[in-house]
């Protein structure tokens, strides 16, 4: 028995040496992930509020999944963007969404619908799991609370957009809002994948801000599917469309005429039609006055006549009335004002009027 126990008991000693020179380390999250957290804080990106609060510890794990200092986000945009439940977000995920909101989707739905989104239905922050939810795959940025999933939005009337019916079955100006915002997320995260960039976002777009590495043109993004241009905003003001103009013809630069519509400068600053018809008459150009030559001298009235007797030859129905003289008067015991001169010449006969 004791020959039999020796080589297990130095089998024992050794692996035991082995685990006493060995170092055995968990995996440890990338250091600039909570680099970027820090910064992102010490730059007052984002306004701790009812609406944004520090977690109560740090996530650590499993594995490498975690944030040094996570928020618990209730709404954005410091509570005029609810949020359907409490979404658990990095300190550069929540600046980034702000900035979104106010660049592009607000103005967005007020220009297609003359109102805002009020609340965003989200469909994942945080969460320790592989891409797509696969297993074995490569940690998404959702193990980070670097990324969320939006399902769709709430508009101040009550009316619901989400990826899932409005992408594609919505009408158009409500695709055309989805594919707006969708363009606008490209310029602010560096990942942005909704319906029919692949199988898993159907119902959904994932915005994230993972680090891709660096290209010629910067740091590298992912925008599937690609960009659309998309039919303009309805008019809000009720008025109807501009109608088509030409450009002005420069007659400057117009050259000789060659259409019997066309103008053409003459000499003297005539304006003049080719092919105009036969019995129009041009006037004359107006004779230019030198600046030193004295005024015309009045028109004299003929044979000496005064106005006054030019005025008596008149026929009388287009003789001009004098101006009414002023007289003076008294004002009578009943209140009546009696001009100058016997109260005879004023007063109605007895018994009537006129």
């Amino acid at each position: 028995m004791a020959r039999r126990g020796f080589p297990l008991l130095l089998l024992l000693v050794g692996l035991g040496g082995l685990a006493g020179c060995s170092k055995w380390e968990r995996a440890e999250r990338p250091a600039w992930r909570t680099r970027a957290e820090n910064a992102c804080f010490a730059e007052h990106r984002v306004a701790l509020t009812a609406f944004v609060q520090p977690a109560a510890h740090e996530i650590d794990g499993p594995s490498i999944c975690g944030l040094t200092k996570p928020l618990k986000v209730t709404a954005l945009q410091n509570g005029a963007v609810l949020f359907n439940s409490t979404q658990t977000l990095d300190c550069s995920m929540v600046a980034e969404l702000n900035d979104w909101l106010a660049q592009v989707v607000q103005p967005a739905a007020q220009a297609r619908f003359g109102q805002a989104v009020v609340q965003i239905d989200s469909m994942g922050s945080y969460n320790c799991r592989g891409m797509n939810n696969r297993i074995g795959a490569r940690l998404s940025e959702h193990s980070f609370g670097n990324a969320l999933d939006l399902g769709g939005y709430q508009l101040a009337d009550g009316r619901r957009i989400t990826y899932v019916h409005d992408w594609t079955h919505g009408d158009p100006q409500t695709e055309a809002f989805l594919r707006d915002i969708h363009g606008g997320a490209c310029d602010h995260f560096s990942t942005v994948l909704s319906p029919g960039s692949n199988p898993f976002h159907y119902n959904h777009m994932h915005v994230d801000l993972a680090m891709h590495g660096m290209s010629s043109a910067g740091r590298r993004h992912i925008c599937k599917p690609a960009r659309e241009n998309t039919i303009a905003p309805p008019r809000n003001d009720g008025l109807p469309e501009t109608p088509e103009f030409d450009d002005d013809l420069d007659i400057a630069q117009a050259g000789a005429p060659r259409a019997a519509t066309s103008y053409a400068m003459k000499g003297g600053g005539d304006l003049a039609v080719a092919g105009a018809a036969p019995d129009l008459v041009r006037r004359p150009p107006a004779p230019i006055i030198a600046e030193s030559a004295p005024p015309p001298a009045p028109p004299r009235r003929p044979n000496g006549l005064s106005p006054v007797s030019l005025h008596a030859q008149l026929p009388a129905d287009e003789r001009i009335a004098p101006p009414r003289r002023e007289t003076r008067g008294a004002m009578r015991e009943d209140g009546v004002y009696v001009p100058e001169g016997a109260p005879s010449e004023f007063d109605p006969p007895p018994g009537g009027g006129r």
